[in-house]
């Protein structure tokens, strides 16, 4: 997983230079996404690992079959993926795409462990309180975990905000301890 990483990291950076120059970035987002959907369906996964099909035949395809065939820029990009054999790194570009994007945009991931489900209106709520408190604009990403008994646990980079019974317990446990 660190070796696909590595490989992608460059051209991941390099479109989003391209993508932030040319004031595309949500549009490059979309292509990348589109792409990612074409390299992981199986019939393509077939041609792209045939030797029967040259690195531009390949590249031709992906370019007809991504919505938007005019793009010279996306047709380059395709290019140089295929003659270096790297299409099967595209997941890999796009998240990392979507990184650089989220950080130029002061976007940060926010990591919501909940004891139970959360509606839409109590996401809302919680983001908008969560915004508040870390300074800036976050991208949930929620998860289920009854271990906490009740509350939520909130991670944003290096910060953890910890309003569980579970959290509670512990501290409790170890200022007795203490």
């Amino acid at each position: 997983m660190a070796e696909s990483v590595t490989i992608a990291r460059p051209y991941a950076q390099a479109v989003f230079r391209l993508a932030r120059e040319s004031k595309s970035l949500t549009a490059w987002s979309d292509r990348l996404q589109r792409l990612v959907a074409i390299a992981d369906d199986a019939e393509m996964a077939k041609v792209v690992g045939n030797p029967k099909f040259s690195a531009g035949q390949v590249a031709e395809l992906f370019v007809s079959l991504s919505g938007d065939p005019g793009n010279k820029e996306l047709a380059a990009f395709i290019s140089v993926l295929a003659k270096n054999e790297r299409l099967d790194v595209l997941t890999q570009i796009q998240g990392l795409y979507e990184q650089l994007k989220s950080a130029d945009e002061g976007v940060k991931g926010a990591v919501i462990t909940s004891a139970y489900p959360l509606d839409d209106a109590q996401l809302k709520n919680l983001m908008s309180q969560l915004e508040s408190h870390f300074g800036g604009k976050l991208q949930p990403h929620v998860e289920v975990d009854a271990a906490l008994i009740g509350g939520i646990k909130v991670a944003v980079g290096d910060q953890v905000l910890d309003a569980s019974v579970r959290g509670k317990l512990d501290a409790m446990a170890t200022a007795l301890k203490n």
